[in-house]
C-alpha cells in the first residue's frame, strides 16, 4: 500500500473554482471525484508532458501569484 503524504497550498481564488468546476463536471458525467482526485489527476497529465510542455504551462500561470521558492530572495 502506497503512504499518502500530506501537505498544504494556497492557490488563486478563481483557479480554486476551477476544481470546484472540474468536480461538478465529473459529477454530471456520473463520477463523483474528490478534490484530491482532481489535483492527482492533474498532476498525472503534467507528468505525461515534454519538459518544455511543462515549463510552459507553469510559465502561463499569473506570475504575480506565484510565491518565491524557499531560499530564494
Amino acid at each position: 500500500m502506497l503512504k499518502l503524504v500530506r501537505d498544504q497550498f494556497t492557490m488563486p481564488e478563481p483557479e480554486f473554482a476551477q476544481i470546484k468546476n472540474l468536480k461538478k463536471r465529473c459529477l454530471d458525467a456520473g463520477v463523483a471525484a474528490k478534490k484530491n482526485e482532481i489535483l492527482r489527476a492533474a498532476v498525472a497529465s503534467l507528468a505525461k508532458l515534454t519538459d518544455a510542455s511543462v515549463l510552459a504551462a507553469i510559465h502561463r500561470l499569473d506570475a504575480s501569484k506565484r510565491r518565491p521558492a524557499k531560499g530564494s530572495k
